[in-house]
């Protein structure tokens, strides 16, 4: 599920919709988190719902560590990429915010955690050297992208949380810890898909 302060607004007949924040989310949200709405495909399951869902799938799914097929059923399958995305997701099957998220400003994710099938080549922007997205970018960047999360987890419990009631208490327990220093956060490394296990 999506933050609730967000809307879905047009943007461009190139660019589609995206999720723009209508309230201002401050670092250390959590801006999504799978809910029991979110429906998880096998690859065979995939491929018996036949070419007519393929196109939707491919556009709105992501691939979670088991090789799943997750698509979301709310508004959170249309936030949009950026290489420099202001949420990343974690090794706990939510989202955060790593900086404050402005109103009118745009949710983003960076799809290279996402497990994407096949390399794509987003729009241009700036601040960025890279400019393509890859299946294994995981495996690149993950400590860049640990090094992000760490500063804004410590906000978690700080901050106010609409999506708290969806969190486990038992996961919600082992996020206090992490903040109180007892435990390490997990790396969001932990997302990534092998998809050599395909060939086995």
């Amino acid at each position: 599920m999506i933050h609730p302060d967000t809307c879905l607004t047009y943007i461009s007949a190139e660019v589609g919709m995206g999720v723009f924040a209508t309230k201002r989310i401050p670092k250390g949200t959590i801006t999504w988190t799978h809910d029991r709405l979110d429906r998880r495909f096998t690859p065979k399951q995939l491929s018996e719902l036949g070419p007519l869902f393929a196109e939707t799938m491919e556009t709105y799914s992501y691939r979670d560590r088991r090789g799943d097929y997750v698509f979301c059923w709310d508004n959170a399958r249309f936030v949009n990429h950026s290489f420099n995305a202001n949420c990343l997701t974690t090794a706990y099957d939510f989202e955060i915010a790593i900086r404050d998220i402005e109103v009118g400003e745009e949710l983003t994710d960076d799809y290279g955690y996402l497990n994407i099938d096949e390399p794509f080549e987003p729009l241009q922007e700036a601040g960025s050297e890279r400019r393509v997205v890859y299946p294994d970018d995981l495996l690149k960047f993950h400590a860049e992208w640990d090094a992000l999360l760490e500063p804004a987890f410590e906000d978690i419990t700080r901050v106010d949380q609409p999506l708290r009631s969806l969190i486990k208490d038992s996961l919600w327990e082992q996020i206090e810890e992490i903040v109180q220093g007892k435990t390490k956060m997990a790396s969001i490394l932990s997302c990534y898909y092998d998809r050599t296990r395909e060939l086995e």
